[in-house]
């Protein structure tokens, strides 16, 4: 069977959505769990970017094995200089560079011409290439850039030693047939394409949802490497997801083309990456949503019943659900939450990390009857560290029909107490108020989302905040059975990001 290379840009155009920054530690958790799933390639960062990002590259390098690392640069020396020091422990090396090809991106831009724009595509990838073969060369909005111009750009760059070129659909713009057909003509008027020294890569962003369908038309028309993200994740829409991809493939034996991916690894890679960034998988997301293997219609579920194929193109286990997954109750062990954790992908580390998390669990367990998998990843994920600045002591409320809501909290700040009360337009809103007059910091609230993550009266909430303060943003989470300390939790989450 002919092969497709997943190149996984989670960690870094994923990771670029805002509020789902992760750190060191937490990227390379995510590397680890997609080595064990199988890509290809991980583009570990943009390391010019920031010291951050830098160092990333260096300890994902040092920490998983087989993939390639990539790394993300500018058409510029300084971009290339500063990713090869990054890429310095890596097993297996690629630098990603590239430029805008657009006569949008050519004018507005760079200021700049076709010509000229040709010549600095040429003259990174000669420099990359000083300093590994693999080379890949992306031509930003090449969704929008002619086709006979972007052959020329293509022919130059592999002639000049690129393995790889990208041809992204930066803005989400394109019709499958036109992003196919844009494929099909590079693979038959670029000369090293047709020699199979160097191969097409999609990157298809879902402004308008047609990621993944421009990815599937890119690749059966001749692209063998797909750029894609653990859920669909990416900046503003979103990116390619990796499972649906993945499971096309699967299902649509005729196509003949395979993957690496360990499907089986879906389910918890999805998990991982859910809770670590803070950011909800919806319901209804194809393969790895908390419906994508629910039926509710009364013909479905009679369907389903006699014969699971009539309703079913997947089986769940083939993306990694349990159906006889260890329900987990107040009785649990310590051993059973660990060994659902690891199911999950979560790392449980040290005994006294898994001894402070079974605690936590066995808070909840006493207010649920069952705790499932979505409420132990919500566990995993809550930054309740006890290195924070400032912590939750109490939280009491009053509220109800025709009664003005009054509440009252507590708050450790490094160590100090400190204890206010407030009215407010609601529980939320008072709990607020009394944690502002504590604070006594101009903040303003700028988003607010709640998620239940299951259908119970007694559901685990997750709250997403947003805060504004001196002019920057910060992102908080919160997670409880009572929603109203899941919201002060997310904005004391805040709090402790802008303190830092």
């Amino acid at each position: 069977m002919d092969r497709l290379f997943i190149f996984d840009t989670t960690l870094r155009d994923g990771e670029q959505v805002p509020g789902c920054q992760l750190n060191t530690v937490e990227k390379i958790q995510v590397a680890k769990q997609l080595e064990q799933l199988g890509v290809d390639v991980i583009e570990a960062g943009f390391p010019i970017s920031s010291p951050g990002d830098f160092n990333s590259v260096i300890e994902i390098s040092k920490a998983v094995t087989w993939p390639t690392i990539c790394a993300l640069t500018r058409a510029v020396q300084k971009d290339i200089d500063v990713a090869v020091e990054s890429l310095q422990y890596a097993k297996r090396k690629r630098i990603h560079t590239g430029i805008g090809t657009s006569d949008s991106h050519i004018k507005y831009k760079f200021n700049s011409n076709r010509e000229e724009i040709i010549e600095r595509a040429v003259a990174a990838v000669k420099y990359a290439k000083q300093f590994v073969e693999d080379v890949e060369f992306y031509a930003e909005d090449a969704g929008r850039t002619d086709n006979e111009y972007l052959a020329r750009v293509i022919e130059a760059v592999v002639k000049a030693g690129a393995t790889v070129c990208n041809i992204p659909d930066t803005t989400g713009y394109c019709l499958p047939q036109e992003y196919g057909e844009k494929i099909k003509y590079l693979m038959e008027h670029v000369d090293g394409l047709s020699a199979g020294k160097a191969i097409l890569s999609t990157h298809c962003h879902n402004d308008l949802g047609m990621a993944t369908a421009n990815t599937m038309s890119g690749v059966l028309n001749g692209a063998r490497q797909a750029e894609v993200t653990i859920n669909g994740i990416g900046e503003r829409a979103g990116n390619t997801s990796l499972e649906e991809i993945a499971m096309i493939l699967k299902c649509h034996k005729a196509i003949e083309i395979e993957t690496n991916i360990n499907t089986t690894k879906i389910y918890p890679t999805s998990r991982m990456v859910s809770s670590l960034m803070n950011m909800p998988v919806q319901p209804n997301k194809a393969v790895v949503g908390r419906n994508a293997f629910a039926h509710s219609s009364g013909i479905h579920q009679d369907g389903v019943l006699k014969n699971v194929q009539t309703y079913e193109i997947m089986n769940p286990k083939d993306v990694g659900l349990d159906d006889n997954s260890i329900v987990l109750t107040a009785r649990s062990g310590r051993a059973a939450l660990k060994y659902r954790l690891e199911v999950l992908g979560v790392n449980t580390g040290d005994e006294k990390k898994l001894d402070a998390l079974y605690q936590k669990f066995l808070a909840l367990a006493d207010r649920k009857k069952e705790v499932n998998d979505d409420d132990i990843l919500t566990l995993a994920g809550a930054d309740t560290s006890e290195n924070h600045a400032v912590r939750l002591d109490f939280l009491q409320v009053t509220t109800g029909m025709g009664v003005k809501s009054v509440a009252s909290i507590g708050l450790d700040i490094s160590g100090q107490k400190f204890e206010e009360a407030a009215t407010g337009n609601g529980p939320v809103d008072a709990a607020i108020k009394a944690l502002k007059k504590i604070i006594q910091k101009k903040m303003t609230l700028k988003e607010f989302t709640i998620q239940a993550i299951s259908k119970g009266s007694d559901d685990m909430g997750k709250v997403h905040m947003q805060v504004e303060y001196n002019g920057s943003l910060y992102y908080g989470f919160g997670a409880n059975t009572d929603i109203v300390t899941a919201s002060v939790e997310a904005y004391i989450d805040c709090i402790n990001k802008f303190r830092n």
